[in-house]
């Protein structure tokens, strides 16, 4: 009866820092969550911001050219 009972102890601590764990690292994900999600990448510049990127014609190049592009770069 003793081993079964130290058995029996020994699980429910194993179950318990488990469980304990476990929602700790359920708070922090949470908490993390929270710290980025007020955070804004998207914001529009201020100041004197310059566009570094223009939109290409693709008309021009039509599909097999675009397709050259592609096994080039990937893209």
């Amino acid at each position: 009866m003793g081993r079964f009972m130290k058995t029996a102890v020994d699980t429910i601590k194993v179950f318990i820092l488990f469980t304990g764990f476990t929602a700790l690292f359920y708070y922090a994900m949470i908490w993390v969550n929270s710290e980025y999600e007020n955070y804004h990448r998207y914001d529009k510049p201020e100041g004197s911001a310059v566009k570094v990127a223009g939109m290409e014609n693709e008309e021009k190049d039509g599909w097999f050219g675009r397709l050259i592009f592609f096994y080039q770069n990937g893209e």
